[in-house]
């Protein structure tokens, strides 16, 4: 077990202005980040949040943290989110927590993504770890696990209960592919992304400005060059 994610959180909270609207990522460093957050709200911090998750809505709730939704936000200063890799480029892999593609649309809609992690999740190439989640339209999902072994890609569906298929807050499946380290990230994704039915990869290339880093109790802050 890595250590508990609260020194990355308060490192975190340095980059929190009062009157900023944040995403709120989805796992357990981003729901660190959102106790830290509730922490400060309780102290008079004036923030709005924008949930990437059911979960992260219910925790921020009990916090007392308000909440839009991502119609009323708009435009987002800043995301806050875990990874379950990041490599030297600060380009990352995440959906093991099964929220990818609102985690993407969250950050997407952000000034700029800041990523918390501990020193386990650095990889030298993405793919690592050797699992790349997949969000996928249940109807098309025997055509996307057709096209994704084509690409070398070994399509798992994920399962909550060891029986039923584990289903997105979107309403969707997940598909977690075996993969090796991937040489071309942001060629794959757009192969993986031509595929009918297909919503969204855990690739998140180029998004990450930010990624904390803890390693026991030391933080460290890398920035995108």
């Amino acid at each position: 077990m890595s250590p508990a994610p609260e020194a990355s959180a308060a490192a975190a909270l340095e980059f929190v202005e009062p009157g900023q609207t944040l995403g709120l990522g989805t796992g357990r460093a981003a729901e660190a980040f959102v106790r830290a957050l509730g922490a400060r709200v309780a102290d008079g911090l004036d923030v709005r949040g924008v949930p990437t998750s059911q979960r992260t809505e219910a925790l921020a709730r009990e916090l007392g943290i308000t909440l839009l939704t991502l119609a009323e936000a708009e435009r987002l200063d800043t995301t806050f989110d875990g990874a379950d890799e990041v490599d030297p480029h600060l380009d990352v892999i995440k959906g093991y927590g099964g929220a990818l593609v609102r985690e993407k649309i969250v950050a997407a809609s952000s000034d700029q993504l800041v990523i918390l992690v501990g020193a386990e999740k650095l990889v030298e190439k993405l793919g690592d770890r050797g699992k790349l989640p997949v969000e996928v339209v249940a109807f098309g999902q025997a055509l996307a696990d057709r096209r994704l072994r084509e690409i070398g890609c070994e399509p798992v569906l994920r399962r909550s209960d060891g029986a039923a298929p584990y289903v997105t807050d979107n309403g969707n499946h997940i598909l977690d592919c075996r993969v090796s380290a991937i040489d071309r990230p942001a060629q794959l994704e757009q192969q993986i992304l031509a595929i009918p039915g297909v919503l969204g990869t855990g690739l998140f290339i180029g998004m990450a400005d930010a990624v904390i880093v803890q390693d026991g109790d030391q933080v460290e802050v890398r920035r995108r060059s």
